[in-house]
C-alpha cells in the first residue's frame, strides 16, 4: 500500500492540529458565527435521528442506546466532513494558544462566537422540528422520548453533570482528534462513529446537544415538571463548563505536553 494513504502519526496529528487551531482562531466574525450556527443544526438534526431511532424500541438497554449512538453520530459527521465550528471540538485550540502561535483573547473570541452560534443553530433547529410536528410521530413516542431525555438532563446534579460532560467531551475531542488522522472521508467518518456512539450509548452530556434536548421538551410538551427551566439553566452551565475541562484538559493540553511542548517547527 502506498505510504500515502497511511494514516497520520500521532505527532503529525497534533501539529496539524496546532495548525488548525491557529486558522480557527483568526476566522472572521462571520464566518465564525455561519458555520457555528451549521454546526449547532448539525447536531440538533443527530439529536433528532437518535431520539427517533430509540423510540419504540423493544431490542433492550444497551442494543437500543448504541443504535442511538450510531445514529447521534450523524451530527459530528455533518461538522467535520461538510464543515463547521463546534464550541466542544474547537477545545482543541487550545494547543495553538499552548504553544503560543495565538492569544487568549484569539482563543476566547473564537469559543464566543461559536459557542453563540452553536446555540442559535440548535435551538432554531429545535423550533424547526417542532412546527413540523415529528414529535407527533409513534402516536406521540417521538415526543415522549424527547421530553423523557431532557426531564432527566434537567434532574441531573451539579457534580454529576459536571463529571459527565468532563468524560463527553474527552470523547468528543478525541473523535476530532482520530478524524485528524485521516486522509479520506471514509477514514473520517470510521474515526468519529466510534467515540461519538460510546458518548451517546454511556450517557454522557454535551452542551450542543442539550441546546436541543432542553428547547425542544420546552416547545413540544404539554407541561415541564417543577424546576425543569430551573435544571435546565444549571445544566447547560455545568455541562459547558465539563466539557471544555474534558476537551482542553484531557485531551488538547495532555496531547500538547506529549507531543508539542518542546516543539518549535513551523506548521
Amino acid at each position: 500500500m502506498s505510504e500515502s494513504f497511511d494514516a497520520h502519526a500521532p505527532q503529525e496529528i497534533a501539529r496539524r492540529v496546532r495548525s488548525v487551531g491557529v486558522a480557527k482562531a483568526r476566522l472572521d466574525g462571520l464566518t465564525l458565527l455561519v458555520l457555528g450556527v451549521l454546526a449547532g443544526a448539525f447536531i440538533g438534526l443527530g439529536a433528532l435521528f437518535s431520539i427517533v431511532v430509540a423510540t419504540g424500541s423493544e431490542l433492550g438497554y444497551g442494543v437500543t442506546r448504541l443504535l442511538a449512538g450510531l445514529a447521534f453520530s450523524l451530527g459530528l459527521l455533518l461538522v467535520v466532513v461538510a464543515g463547521a465550528e463546534l464550541f466542544t471540538g474547537n477545545n482543541l485550540v487550545v494547543m495553538a494558544w499552548a504553544s503560543r502561535r495565538i492569544t487568549l483573547r484569539e482563543l476566547l473570541r473564537n469559543w464566543g462566537i461559536v459557542y453563540v452560534g452553536n446555540v442559535v443553530g440548535a435551538v432554531l433547529t429545535a423550533a424547526l422540528v417542532a412546527v413540523a410536528g415529528v414529535h407527533g410521530r409513534a402516536d406521540g413516542a417521538v415526543g415522549e422520548m424527547a421530553q423523557t431525555a431532557a426531564f432527566v438532563k434537567a434532574s441531573l446534579g451539579a457534580a454529576e453533570a459536571f463529571a459527565l460532560a468532563v468524560l463527553c467531551n474527552a470523547l468528543v475531542c478525541l473523535a476530532v482528534w482520530l478524524a485528524s488522522a485521516g486522509r479520506s472521508v471514509t477514514d473520517k467518518v470510521l474515526a468519529v462513529v466510534f467515540p461519538i456512539t460510546a458518548f451517546v450509548a454511556i450517557g454522557f452530556e454535551h452542551c450542543v446537544a442539550n441546546w436541543w434536548f432542553l428547547p425542544y421538551a420546552a416547545m413540544v410538551g404539554d407541561g415541564a415538571p417543577d424546576g425543569f427551566l430551573g435544571g435546565a439553566a444549571r445544566n447547560l452551565v455545568v455541562v459547558t463548563a465539563g466539557n471544555v475541562v474534558g476537551g482542553a484538559g484531557l485531551v488538547a493540553a495532555v496531547y500538547w505536553v506529549a507531543y508539542l511542548r518542546n516543539d518549535a517547527s513551523d506548521d
